[in-house]
């Protein structure tokens, strides 16, 4: 009964989530975007919304292949979550090994030189339309693009946790601060709490004590770490105190941040009395994981599933990346949460699919097909694939 209505109140959120991204340009009579706004209309056999490691992948796939593709992005730049990531990777050479995020983002950016591309940035789909046209606009342009293969590679939104006074500016999500500090060269406070010892709270940690900010703890509220031990080594090399079985209790401060107030918890999560430890900081990071935005998936008719393993709702798709609405694709962490590597082999499966669902089988298509699922099940097999390998797994005995 439980599992049902939490299910019933998330796909309300996600259907509220999709009228408030488009209602203000749906309300808009066509006399007033027709004043303001420039119109066009563009054409394209490929459509990808989202420039990240899993669009930049199925376009330059797609591409190559043959296709007319148009990719857009609402940030100025392409790459993603990549352009703020200035740690090495790990894996294998083709999968970037020792490479950072934002060299990954540049050799990705190179890829999509190619003349079958359109590059749109700074540019946002506010809608889903019948015959697979989304609504974008691009500053003061309203463009209608059509294609009859949309890959979606929206990405995901940060996570936050409920705790009194969460609403003051310090509190920000890690992708946050991220891009505070690694893209726009701002320093978002001087000394920092970090909730979540995932791979995410571990780095963004460390680059914050590149950036000059100390980080006075970081808490987790499982009985483990959950990151890499190499990410979590590297903090306690610094002297950064990690607090497992520990959570925000509350934030103080009047008009910003100025201390938060932790606490230890039981294994029902639950506050233990008298645990209670005062810090003081100017800055509380939230790493607590991702959602993927299903949003436009949503609207766009597609079967959406609940799974916890992938991050929440997801698009069902098979393993061809294909949703429950043939010609629309799915790729990356729009599709479940997981790492940048599997995001830009899930987005070479989505461009070589969505290929040759509209050119017809092709023996070049089908390789990329074979080798990057081949590469998906190896990453899958580590310790840290688990969860997406179930969850993908779990997606995959559904009946839609």
């Amino acid at each position: 009964m439980l599992a049902d209505f939490r299910s019933a109140l998330i796909h309300l959120n996600l259907r509220l989530s999709a009228f408030f991204l488009i209602i203000s340009h749906l309300s808009m009579p066509a006399s007033v975007l027709s004043y303001n706004m420039k119109q066009s209309d563009l054409t394209s056999d490929i459509l990808i919304i989202g420039g990240g490691p899993a669009g930049l992948s199925a376009g330059a796939v797609a591409a190559e292949l043959g296709a007319k593709v148009i990719i857009l992005d609402d940030n100025p730049v392409v790459g993603g979550q990549l352009i703020k990531q200035t740690h090495k990777f790990f894996g294998s050479k083709s999968h970037y090994c020792g490479v950072r995020g934002i060299d990954i983002a540049r050799i990705l950016e190179t890829k999509i030189t190619h003349p079958n591309i359109t590059m749109m940035c700074d540019a946002s789909a506010i809608g889903y339309y019948e015959d697979n046209v989304i609504g974008v606009v691009q500053g003061e342009k309203f463009t209608k693009l059509h294609a009859p293969k949309i890959i979606f590679a929206t990405g995901a939104a940060e996570n936050m946790i409920a705790f009194p006074n969460n609403d003051l500016p310090g509190v920000y999500g890690a992708g946050a601060v991220q891009t505070l500090m690694n893209v726009h060269g701002i320093r978002p406070g001087r000394r920092a709490l970090m909730v979540g010892s995932g791979n995410i709270g571990l780095i963004v940690s460390y680059q914050m004590i590149q950036a000059g900010i100390e980080v006075v703890a970081l808490i987790e509220a499982m009985d483990r770490i959950g990151g890499y031990n190499v990410h979590a080594a590297k903090l306690q090399r610094l002297g950064v105190p990690i607090l497992i079985s520990h959570t925000v209790k509350y934030a103080t401060g009047k008009d910003f941040v100025t201390g938060a107030v932790i606490v230890k918890v039981n294994k029902k999560w639950q506050p233990i009395k008298g645990t209670e430890k005062k810090l003081k900081v100017d800055m509380i990071c939230l790493a607590v994981g991702l959602t993927p935005l299903s949003e436009l998936l949503y609207q766009a008719g597609c079967k959406i599933v609940y799974v916890p393993d992938l991050g929440g709702n997801v698009a069902w798709h098979d393993k061809n990346m294909q949703t429950s609405i043939p010609g629309i694709y799915v790729a990356g962490d729009a599709s479940g949460i997981e790492e940048a590597s599997t995001a830009m082999l899930e987005g070479r499966i989505a461009g070589a699919a969505a290929y040759q669902s509209l050119k017809g089988v092709n023996l070049q298509a089908q390789e990329i097909i074979k080798l990057s699922k081949t590469e998906l099940d190896q990453i899958r097999q580590g310790p840290f694939g688990t969860r997406p390998r179930l969850g993908k797994e779990k997606l995959s005995a559904l009946k839609i």
